[in-house]
């Protein structure tokens, strides 16, 4: 049986340079045995265009090895240089390289303007094909409701996000859709902005299966340091529930460190429109631990699993990533809803608000009719490292 013909791709990136995330992502089409995939991905990098070039570019040399061409313009990658549009879908990865920061102590990576000019070459070259954004929309939530509108305006196969809701988790952890949720938080480490959106997208990725689907979120809160913990004393969080997910740390990590209270610990309280309360801790104590676990109606055992990534190359999580926005590009269809990015960068945005008021309430009525369902997409089986 012949293999069908890769589908062309148009990246449009910030920097490509040794293990960001242009380099997992992009170099892994060129390069899939180099990733440890025995199949390769039915996508063909056909063109390129970089924001910038960092002393230890990448991006030229590989252009250069396999006879890629590198535009100045996202038109021009787009198009490779004709007046139509020469590919079949376009990955964004918005991440990493050298721009601002805010006061909210976001990094302002360019998505939002490298989106509006694929859709401007999609309009000047007559054609819409599929996009996929690496990680949140935008640090703004006007600029992240601004693209997803505009997709959906232009009739664009839109899908964003993180790597781990595609991740392994030990244990495996199945929700049915329709579960009823009665209890449900997330564990995270690191920068409450670049970590804290994987937190909460592993938090979301189980929590959006809950009965009745996705039906937004009223308000959410950030509280920091010792905060956190008297949060727990006052009923806002579970420390039972953490405890739960003990035995999965044990199991996923060698001798890791009991959690303790840390001044860089910080809790994300999430009010949902159906009255879920969710929390997700970001702890200082925890290690580089993502972990979702929760309590469903009728079920005496609780949900609890810690989800792996691997943390050394080949970056296998990405390759997980990378057959879903296969399966977009070639389908014409996102492998799952775009809406859940939409929501967790709408939430994260207002959370760095409330951190920088010193752990307000921050009401969110334009997050509060934000619904959806959500979709079967697997996450990674196997072993940690059983390529994609």
């Amino acid at each position: 049986m012949i293999a069908p013909e890769p589908k062309s791709v148009a990246a449009v990136i910030t920097e490509w340079r040794a293990n960001s995330h242009a380099d997992v992502l992009l170099s892994r089409i060129l390069e899939p045995e180099v990733w440890g995939h025995t199949k390769p991905f039915g996508l063909k990098l056909a063109a390129v265009y970089a924001d910038q070039f960092p002393v230890n570019d990448l991006c030229r040399s590989y252009c250069r090895k396999y006879d890629i061409p590198i535009f100045p313009t996202v038109t021009g990658a787009i198009g490779i240089g004709t007046r139509e549009v020469a590919v079949d879908g376009v990955i964004l990865v918005g991440e990493h390289g050298q721009y601002a920061h805010n006061h909210l102590e976001q990094t302002l990576y360019p998505r939002r303007r490298l989106f509006e000019e694929v859709v401007h070459a999609f309009r000047i070259l007559k054609k819409r094909v599929p996009v996929f954004s690496d990680k949140h929309l935008s640090y703004d939530w006007l600029f992240s409701r601004w693209m997803y509108d505009l997709a959906r305006h232009e009739g664009i196969p839109f899908m964003a996000g993180s790597s781990l809701p595609v991740a392994w988790r030990l244990p495996a952890l199945d929700v049915p859709l329709g579960t009823e949720l009665t209890e449900a938080m997330a564990v995270g480490y690191a920068d409450l902005e670049a970590y804290g959106f994987h937190a909460l997208e592993t938090f979301q990725c189980i929590t959006e299966r809950r009965r009745g689907g996705e039906t937004g979120v009223l308000s959410v809160r950030c509280v920091t340091g010792p905060r956190v913990w008297e949060a727990e004393k006052a009923g806002l969080w579970s420390k039972a529930l953490l405890d739960e997910l003990e035995p999965a740390r044990q199991s996923a990590f060698r001798d890791p460190k009991p959690i303790q209270p840390a001044a860089s610990d910080a809790l994300f309280l999430i009010n949902y429109r159906d009255g879920l309360k969710g929390a997700v801790a970001i702890l200082g104590s925890v290690g580089s631990c993502f972990a979702y676990a929760g309590r469903r109606r009728g079920v005496k055992e609780p949900d609890a699993a810690v989800f792996m990534l691997e943390d050394k190359r080949p970056y296998g999580h990405f390759g997980h990533l990378l057959r879903a926005i296969e399966q977009m590009i070639v389908t014409g269809h996102p492998s799952y809803p775009v809406e859940r990015t939409l929501l967790t960068s709408g939430i994260l945005s207002a959370l760095m608000q409330s951190r920088l008021e010193g752990g307000s309430v921050i009401p969110t009525p334009h997050l509060a009719d934000l619904a959806y369902q959500p979709a079967d997409w697997p996450y990674a089986p196997g072993l940690v490292g059983t390529p994609a």
